[in-house]
């Protein structure tokens, strides 16, 4: 699943990426890590009235959580939806608000690798030739004001599907092993804000893997140990030997 992600370039380069006129007043901390279950403040674009590009927290607070303490109960596990229980599960949260999508953005994200002997390898996720990952996501306002500003919270939670190879090799381990955020390209990301888009629309989309050719992954140092939020924390191990291509060569 995804529980680690990075952004650490302007908020304008979402704004290009979407080709948005309007300038976005709100500042936005850059991050090298951010950890979801932290419900991190995170840019996201929503077609509230057009294209927006807005501040929500990452944890989505469903209409069910209705007190700070069903807040504090249930939120931990909203970081991340399946995109197969939005479309096939009638009950769920996420088939309910299947029409309140978003974009989530992001440098790149984290995955840990099984390796064998208790051990787990990080690795840092990217586009290969994009600054930006893009992430189908569904969002909410929280049916709650919040105690402290008195503001109906914005929240999202990033939708997953089966992995493709590269991040089936990657993404090994574990009960959530084989998942991967559903990733998409541009003409997908502006097909995920049309307003009332059909079930067959959405399953069309769900049903794109994006292809292994468009990322690159590389080792990082563990991402469970405190450190400083910098640079640092996505710097590739020395030497990489890509098992997920098969080439071995020097990290510059």
């Amino acid at each position: 699943m995804c529980y680690d992600m990075s952004y650490f370039s302007s908020i304008k380069l979402i704004s290009d990426y979407l080709q948005l006129q309007e300038e976005n007043q709100f500042d936005f901390s850059p991050t090298y890590h951010q950890v979801a279950q932290t419900f991190a403040p995170w840019p996201v674009a929503v077609n509230e009235g057009g294209i927006k590009i807005k501040i929500f927290e990452w944890g989505l607070i469903a209409d069910y959580m209705n007190s700070a303490e069903k807040i504090k109960q249930y939120r931990s596990s909203m970081a991340n939806a399946r995109s197969e229980k939005m479309l096939d599960d009638p009950k769920s949260v996420w088939h309910r608000i299947r029409q309140q999508r978003c974009l989530v953005f992001c440098n790149g994200f984290f995955e840990h690798r099984d390796m064998g002997a208790k051990k787990k390898q990080p690795y840092f996720i990217r586009m290969k030739d994009e600054a930006l990952c893009c992430m189908a996501g569904l969002y909410n306002y929280a049916p709650v004001p919040d105690p402290t500003t008195g503001e109906l919270i914005g929240s999202f939670s990033i939708l997953t599907r089966t992995a493709n190879t590269m991040m089936q090799k990657i993404h090994n381990g574990g009960e959530n092993s084989g998942r991967m955020p559903l990733l998409l390209n541009r003409e997908l990301a502006q097909r995920w804000l049309e307003k009332d888009m059909s079930d067959q629309g959405l399953r069309n989309i769900c049903d794109y893997a994006m292809p292994i050719e468009n990322m690159i992954a590389w080792p990082v140092n563990s991402i469970r140990k405190r450190k400083e939020d910098n640079e640092e924390v996505i710097k590739p191990i020395n030497l990489l030997f890509d098992e997920i291509r098969g080439e071995e060569k020097k990290v510059k």
